[in-house]
């Protein structure tokens, strides 16, 4: 049940940061308590995968589709708010993913 509760906090990032676009600043009430209810939730559903899962992985996982997050929030910003779509956006977005992969297929050797 932990890792479903860290998948949902992740997806549950790309929500509530369009909901800060919305919110424009938190100066519009309805998508400023909107936004805020869900940023708490996903922030209590990391804390309970926190519960069974070691803290380094479950946050590293988190990060992970915080990243991952980030480029849905990117793509989503271009497909359904006009944000401009370039060559260069795309090719960061993509150096995110890899780098996000990189360091999770290289883990860090304990030290001796």
């Amino acid at each position: 049940m932990a890792w479903i509760y860290i998948i949902m906090a992740g997806l549950l990032e790309i929500v509530w940061v369009i909901g800060l676009k919305y919110s424009h600043g938190f100066t519009k009430i309805i998508p400023s308590m909107v936004t805020a209810v869900i940023i708490i939730f996903s922030f209590f559903l990391l804390s309970k995968a926190l519960h069974s899962i070691p803290l380094g992985t479950g946050y590293s996982m988190f990060t992970g589709l915080g990243t991952v997050g980030t480029v849905g929030t990117v793509v989503t910003g271009m497909i359904f708010l006009g944000e401009t779509i370039n060559p260069l956006k795309v090719f960061f977005m993509a150096l995110m993913i890899l780098g996000i992969i990189g360091i999770k297929i290289n883990p860090a050797q304990p030290k001796h």
